[in-house]
């Protein structure tokens, strides 16, 4: 009994782990892979999770299907706060450059994001995804991740009505996906002097 008392904590931190890592919602069967556990297993252990969280900050949101972590009910006055003040400011730099890549080759996953800008994306993806300025929906080639798109209020909020009214649409999807291609040769074929 002890030692799977000792299995399933670590286990429950494992998972606490890679939900705060992921800062997403992750199927429980592909938690239970990653983990190289099962199903079952993985349950017990989110359910000791949910009360080692208990009167702390943050909570488990779960479905049958998948968990994240998330903030708890009784901090919804500070995230409301924190959202507001996040919400007043301008998007900045890395804002305006990630809306800009999804807006010219979404959806897009994020790691496709962060290839094209050379960094992280996350957190800059989590205040776009706030302002309702993108939405991430299914991958319908990797059920691993997501692809991040442009909201009909963002077309709206830019005054156009389709995608291709952005200025020179075509051309920089064009030179984005040289871009793309080219490092992708690079990556095959390295340049051998």
């Amino acid at each position: 009994m002890i030692l799977y008392y000792n299995v399933s904590m670590n286990l429950s931190k494992q998972i606490e782990a890679v939900l705060f890592w992921k800062a997403e919602p992750v199927n429980i069967g592909k938690l239970a892979e990653l983990l190289g556990s099962d199903v079952a297993t993985v349950r017990s252990a989110l359910v000791e999770l949910e009360t080692m969280l208990a009167g702390r900050g943050l909570t488990l949101v779960q479905t049958p299907d998948e968990v994240m972590l998330g903030t708890s009910k009784d901090m919804s006055t500070l995230i409301e706060k924190l959202t507001k003040d996040e919400l007043s400011r301008d998007l900045g730099k890395a804002g305006l450059e990630t809306l800009s890549v999804i807006l010219y080759q979404g959806p897009i996953t994020r790691a496709e994001i962060d290839y094209i800008r050379g960094v992280n994306s996350q957190f800059i993806i989590r205040n776009l995804l706030i302002r309702g300025l993108v939405e991430r929906v299914e991958n319908p080639k990797d059920a691993r991740s997501f692809l991040y798109k442009i909201t009909l209020d963002t077309l709206s909020l830019l005054g156009i009505s389709k995608i291709e009214e952005l200025p020179e649409y075509e051309i920089v999807r064009k030179e984005i996906d040289a871009f793309r291609n080219s490092k992708v040769a690079d990556i095959q074929m390295p340049n051998v002097q």
